[in-house]
């Protein structure tokens, strides 16, 4: 006992033998560590929700494509300033959406009327909307082209 206090806390250490069970806990307790860190700030995901993240990637990208497409139908029709016009005086984006919509500019794939495919109709009404709304910025893109030239003409 007195040799234990005589000695440095350095040669006690290195003396010190780790039992087996207490080898068992520490690793578990490590383990433990790791995962709840992991999950927490290491961006560790499960199966289940990694494919989730997956399927809603692929239905925006579906959604901004399908939306691209159709604002380049919008723009090709003949009466696209008619149109375009009409879809401005709209003020609710719910309602450029439903014009949009109803135009047929932002389905892809027409939809059969038995189908109750509740996802391709919630994916073509978020493609309709994104049409909607990059329609809209294009209007006012071109009112302000228009009225630049507007200022250059009177000078």
């Amino acid at each position: 006992m007195q040799q234990h206090q005589n000695q440095s806390l350095a040669q006690r250490f290195e003396h010190y033998r780790l039992s087996k069970t207490a080898l068992f806990w520490a690793c578990a307790g490590c383990v433990v560590l790791a995962t709840i860190v992991g999950f927490s700030w290491g961006g560790w995901v499960t199966g289940g929700t990694a494919r989730e993240m997956a399927a809603n990637s692929a239905a925006q990208a579906r959604q901004e494509l399908a939306a691209v497409i159709c604002v380049d139908r919008f723009m090709a029709a003949t009466d696209a300033g008619v149109k375009l016009a009409a879809l401005k005086e709209i003020t609710s984006s719910y309602g450029q959406s439903k014009f949009v919509e109803d135009g047929g500019w932002a389905i892809i794939v027409p939809a059969s009327a038995t189908t109750t495919d509740y996802k391709a109709r919630e994916d073509d009404r978020k493609a309709a909307g994104l049409c909607a709304a990059e329609l809209a910025k294009r209007e006012m893109a071109g009112k302000a082209a228009q009225a630049g030239d507007d200022t250059t003409k009177a000078q």
